[in-house]
């Protein structure tokens, strides 16, 4: 063995992975995935048979869930695809200190919660809930 010191830098986050697999095949409406790098919610999926010599193919048409273009993907169902991690949070809103379409309901008395999704790196607010005056 050697007396040299081995350094190693680590460039990794200390977080998971943005993304999981799941086999094609199993992904479903409504569920997730990530078609172009970009996370995506399944709105139709249909399945071709298998042909000769080939694979039964997935056909996935699904919505970015932060631009709301449409994508399509075509992959054999035995593969793997990529599924994001996709969280909704919801906030009470205390205080606002930018211009916005928000302020005008905050400024009214209104007692606001925001629902802010997240995935793959990305956060939008995609909801706006009134829960009664103040």
């Amino acid at each position: 063995m050697s007396d040299e010191e081995h350094q190693f830098e680590s460039k990794a986050d200390a977080g998971a992975s943005k993304t999981y697999p799941q086999q094609a095949g199993t992904i479903r409406k409504n569920g997730y995935i990530v078609i172009k790098g970009r996370p995506c919610k399944v709105v139709e999926v249909s399945t071709s048979k298998t042909g000769k010599h080939g694979h039964a193919k997935c056909h996935f048409v699904a919505i970015d869930i932060f631009t709301s273009k449409k994508l399509e993907d075509i992959v054999p169902s035995s593969h793997n695809c990529d599924v994001p991690h996709v969280n909704r949070t919801d906030y009470q809103l205390i205080d606002i200190s930018e211009d916005g379409f928000i302020k005008e309901g905050f400024a009214e008395g209104k007692d606001l919660v925001v629902t802010v999704m997240s995935a793959m790196g990305e956060e939008q607010m995609c909801a706006l809930k009134d829960i009664g005056p103040k």
